[in-house]
């Protein structure tokens, strides 16, 4: 099994931890779509508590790479999307926290 293969077995293992359901070609997609970052400690995790870090995932991610704007209440699915996986828990994978943001606005698509 190749490192990357690794990766999302264990992301998806998290993912069936807190029961979040997935659909895993598009999930494997999103992941690979991170690039060499998932095998990095401090860039494969989300800290929501941490603005600079949540000002990127809405910039970079959010409006750049799902076209979405300030109007779409991006702060509001962060919140949700954090609490989904353990608001106290500060190792959110960056690859589950970007599927479910695509997911949450409808955009899935984007990696079809």
């Amino acid at each position: 099994m190749s490192k990357f293969d690794e990766k999302v077995t264990e992301m998806l293992g998290v993912m069936k931890e807190k029961n979040i359901a997935c659909n895993q070609a598009l999930f494997t997609k999103v992941v690979k779509g991170l690039g060499p970052s998932i095998y990095n400690a401090d860039s494969a995790f989300v800290s929501t508590s941490d603005k600079s870090e949540v000002e990127r995932v809405k910039q970079n991610f959010l409006i750049k790479k799902l076209g979405l704007s300030e109007a779409d209440d991006l702060d509001g699915a962060i919140k949700e999307v954090a609490e989904k996986m353990g608001k106290s828990n500060p190792r959110k994978y960056r690859a589950i926290f970007y599927y479910l943001l695509a997911e949450h606005f409808g955009k899935l698509s984007v990696y079809e």
